[in-house]
């Protein structure tokens, strides 16, 4: 819910209410119009009225109808109009400002611990019309549309809850990705990572180092320990670029362009190199080739240049 009012959100929504109060406009404008029209067609019927001869009582009464439609004809629009400008009076238009001041403190209101769950509800049905939700079998998913109360729909893919499965596990991706992390980190720095990813635990909770270690013992993960980082030769990059004599950034670069592997778990995490990786073949090869390119440098430095110019 939070992601339609971040700024890129916001600054849409905005756009999407100015486009909407010049939809509005557009239509009071072709509502006045057609009220122009109508008025004067009671107008025409009231002079046909008026000129027709009163003893001829069918052509007169004729008459008198068409002009009785024609004066409801008026009080219809006249009566849309004024719905109509109730309504755009009702619902000004929203400055971005507004939008952006409305966001922080949806954000503030809906992250504080002290808010309470049935303002949350509120702040929801405020935003959601109402959410559809369609079992695919065969993809073992829960489909989820979201219908917003601005008319927009968004769909959301969810695991499908198997029978006897615990709601509250915590997702496999996580695990995974706390076994990596044990190579190289310590529960409390897991711990850090995982909230900065904005990850949370089955329960909805922050991470915290009883939590992390918690969860290995669980899933009977191996604790981080030095000795054996040392042993069996896990790094992370600054000890990698170390180990090859390079750059952390050119060992990124290696890494992008799959000269070397590496483990990656989290985005907004550390890059994880095993020794055999950084002792390939391949390796060694681009680490000669590095090299030699700072030996012998592609462009020339100005004082090369300057040699070479006064020794021709």
């Amino acid at each position: 819910m939070l992601e339609v009012v971040q700024p890129a959100a916001v600054e849409a929504a905005a756009l999407a209410s100015e486009e909407e109060a010049h939809q509005r406009d557009d239509v009071l404008e072709t509502l006045r119009r057609e009220l122009e029209a109508a008025r004067y067609a009671a107008q025409r019927a009231q002079r046909q009225y008026d000129a027709a001869d009163p003893e001829n009582r069918l052509v007169a009464g004729e008459l008198e109808c068409r002009w009785n439609r024609a004066l409801q004809q008026v009080r219809e629009i006249e009566t849309r109009i004024e719905q109509h400008s109730e309504v755009a009076g009702a619902h000004p238009t929203a400055t971005l400002e507004e939008f952006v001041g409305l966001a922080r403190q949806l954000e503030t209101v809906w992250n504080d611990p002290k808010t309470d769950v049935r303002l949350k509800k509120r702040i929801i049905r405020t935003l959601i019309r109402e959410v559809i939700a369609e079992v695919d079998s065969s993809l073992g998913e829960v489909i989820l549309v979201i219908h917003w109360k601005g008319g927009v729909h968004t769909e959301r893919r969810v695991p499908r809850r198997r029978r006897g499965q615990n709601n509250n596990h915590t997702p496999k991706e996580v695990v995974e990705a706390v076994a990596i992390l044990t190579r190289t980190c310590s529960d409390d720095l897991i711990a850090g990572m995982l909230n900065r990813n904005g990850l949370k635990t089955g329960r909805g909770n922050r991470w915290t180092r009883e939590r992390v270690t918690a969860l290995r013992s669980h899933h009977r993960i191996s604790c981080y320990n030095p000795q054996h980082r040392e042993v069996e030769g896990w790094m992370n990059l600054t000890q990698a670029a170390a180990f090859l004599n390079v750059s952390p950034r050119t060992l990124r670069l290696a890494v992008d362009h799959g000269d070397i592997v590496a483990e990656h778990p989290l985005p907004d995490g550390p890059w994880i190199f095993h020794r055999q990786a950084l002792e390939t073949a391949e390796a060694r090869v681009l680490v000669q080739r590095i090299h030699q390119g700072r030996r012998h440098p592609a462009i020339p430095s100005e004082q090369q240049s300057r040699l070479h110019f006064s020794s021709t």
